[in-house]
């Protein structure tokens, strides 16, 4: 019954934002609200904009509109939106071009598209997106080309808008016989975008040459009423029901453009150029709509290759969509698709995914020339990380030193596939990274395009992949190991600190038991700095740094904790770690644990399962695991 129940508010709030008036009305709607009679391009961008914007942590503008099933194309997406959404709604002249969202197979870009028509149909159903149109016409178009082109620029001066186009053949033909010149009695209606109902979205799909026709885009005659109207260029003997007619006011999508017959692509040229295309044996018919299509990389260079193709190759708007180069970001692609199958229930052990995630990056990274920088420091940075001897300013220059980087590589694709054939596979609940690793490598065989020199650099990306969980694991075990971790972490770095101030001070310590004074503990700040590769040549100006950090923190009244210094709390933990190696591989490796030894095991099972995600299943395996590589 609660279903039952949210259908009928469902078609109380459709009827709700149900609304006819007279053309009269509508022209005191636009007096109060201009932006009732804005461009195709401007809706979406409005749309876009109105979920709001942040930045990542690389400083990428990062529009909310297209979180919830994109990742890691935080830089595509803003240069999208920036350079074409953006400036088309501005009027700019690149609204008179066509999309091409240009990339790999997998990569995002029908999803871009489906997200676009999606939120059109959604956001014409709110009051800042509502759409009106004059009511009967076949396409639904803006009530303000009722207006005659001799009286638009008084007008547009009164309303503060600008008016483009002009009544199709049916609405002039029903404004002259029906309401005899009557503009102002002319009925409009809001319409609600929707791609079923064929209402402000089209879409066009390339097929058999042989079998399809241009009607497909601009209509056809009706022969069932032409004998009665008596011509093939009367509007009542013609269907305005192709693509273009249906798409007006809002977004055509062309999939798989350049498969394309080139004379279904001819009507693009005065479609973007001048806004209007020509169907049946009727005057050019004005259309606005976004023109928005995607291919891949092979079939855009046999495109631009043919001379022929040079008057719609410039007016196109050619926008790259790569693949995901940030591992954490790959890891959400694998997440939300396995959240959408039937098998969402196996778990997924921590970092199993992570896993997958760095080989399916490295496969995408291109070499750089960068003196010290090989592919898993590239991929670091990349993801956000700290990575020694570079800084966020390299980024850049790493960006631009291969401007194609992820546009080849392994596909999303492929990864969910070899997932799920081990999800399916499984006999357990669990998996891990080394159950993924092995069922990606096994599917490399199989990949129909994958050539003998790719496989090889594959099965060495698998290896690397494989080093990095190990090192995942190990950290991992190593934390847990820790007897409340931050609170030993805490203390290490404080006793840490006291020692420093008194190096630089110059000055002595007091034993806190005895009260005798003692020199700064010199093995103590070594053992910690040289965790992240502090020299001693450079110790002093490390620990004067840090002195100057807590003063500056103490001059904003902030308190220097455990997580002010990332280098810091880097070397602490590393130190911690050190320390505890030797009773973690005693504890993990041993096939006879005695009874303070299988307290310790099942403490830290304990601690994996409640705090970090583990399973019963995947805790014990990652400690036998562990225990195996610490005792390699």
């Amino acid at each position: 019954m609660d279903i039952l129940r949210r259908i009928a508010e469902y078609r109380q709030r459709e009827e709700e934002l149900a609304w006819e008036g007279t053309f009269r009305d509508y022209l005191e709607m636009v007096k109060k609200r201009p932006e009732l009679a804005q461009t195709a391009h401007s809706r979406v961008y409005h749309m876009i904009a109105e979920a709001g914007v942040e930045k990542d942590h690389q400083g990428n503008k990062n529009y909310l509109f297209f979180n919830r099933e994109l990742f890691g194309l935080q830089r595509p997406i803003e240069r999208l939106v920036e350079e074409y959404f953006h400036s088309a709604a501005r009027r700019l002249d690149v609204r008179k071009r066509i999309l091409l969202l240009m990339g790999p197979v997998s990569g995002g870009k029908s999803t871009i598209v489906t997200m676009l028509k999606r939120g059109l149909e959604a956001f014409s159903r709110t009051e800042k997106g509502a759409v009106y149109g004059i009511k009967g016409c076949p396409m639904h178009e803006e009530p303000l080309h009722l207006v005659p082109v001799s009286l638009r620029a008084t007008v547009e001066k009164q309303l503060g808008v600008r008016i483009e186009g002009n009544l199709c053949p049916s609405c002039r033909l029903r404004l002259k016989k029906e309401y005899n010149g009557q503009i102002e009695d002319f009925p409009v209606e809001r319409i609600l975008f929707s791609e079923d109902d064929r209402i402000g979205i089209g879409t066009f799909s390339p097929s058999d040459p042989k079998s399809q026709d241009i009607a497909d885009l601009t209509g056809s005659i009706d022969f069932a009423t032409i004998t009665e109207y008596g011509s093939e260029s009367d509007p009542r003997a013609y269907r305005f029901d192709g693509e273009l007619n249906k798409a007006n006011r809002g977004l055509m999508e062309f999939q798989e453009m350049l498969k394309c017959d080139e004379k279904f692509l001819w009507n693009l040229l005065s479609l973007t150029q001048e806004g209007n295309f020509k169907a049946g044996r009727f005057a050019l018919i004005s259309a606005d709509e976004l023109i928005v299509a995607h291919t891949n990389e092979a079939e855009y260079k046999a495109f631009i290759s043919n001379q022929k193709n040079e008057a719609l190759q410039s007016r196109m708007i050619v926008m790259p969509i790569p693949y995901n180069l940030e591992v954490s970001e790959e890891e959400k692609i694998y997440e939300k698709l396995i959240h959408q199958s039937d098998l969402s229930h196996v778990h997924m052990a921590p970092h199993a995914l992570a896993a997958t995630a760095i080989f399916s990056v490295l496969t995408r990274l291109k070499e750089s020339k960068k003196q010290g920088m090989d592919l898993v420091k590239k991929m670091r940075l990349y993801d956000g990380q700290a990575v020694d001897g570079f800084k966020e300013a390299d980024l850049e220059e790493l960006r631009n030193e291969h401007l194609d980087e992820g546009m080849s590589g392994i596909d999303p694709r492929y990864v969910i596939n070899r997932i799920s054939s081990a999800m399916i596979r499984t006999e357990a609940d669990c998996l891990n990274a080394l159950d993924l690793l092995r069922s990606i490598k096994g599917g490399l065989d199989q990949h129909p395009s994958i050539t003998k020199e790719e496989r090889e650099r594959y099965l060495n990306f698998i290896s690397i992949a494989r080093k990095e969980y190990d090192e995942l694991a190990k950290k991992e075990v190593q934390k847990a190991f820790v007897y409340s971790y931050e609170e030993s972490a805490k203390t290490l770095m404080d006793n840490y600190l006291d020692n420093v101030e008194s190096y630089c001070n110059g000055s002595k310590m007091k034993d806190p038991l005895t009260g005798e004074e003692l020199d700064p503990d010199e093995k103590l700040m070594r053992s910690i700095e040289e965790q992240i590769g502090i020299s001693d040549n450079a110790k002093k100006a490390f620990r004067e740094e840090i002195l100057i950090r807590i003063s500056a923190y103490a001059r904003k009244g902030k308190t220097f904790d455990y997580n002010s210094h990332e280098r810091l709390r880097e070397a602490i933990q590393k130190k911690l770690f050190a320390d505890l190696k030797d009773v973690v591989k005693i504890t993990t490796s041993t096939k006879t644990p005695d009874e303070n030894q299988l307290k310790k095991i099942n403490e830290v099972t304990a601690t994996l399962i409640d705090n970090n995600g583990y399973c019963p299943t995947c805790a014990n395996n990652l400690l036998k695991y562990v225990g195996s590589l610490l005792n390699r």
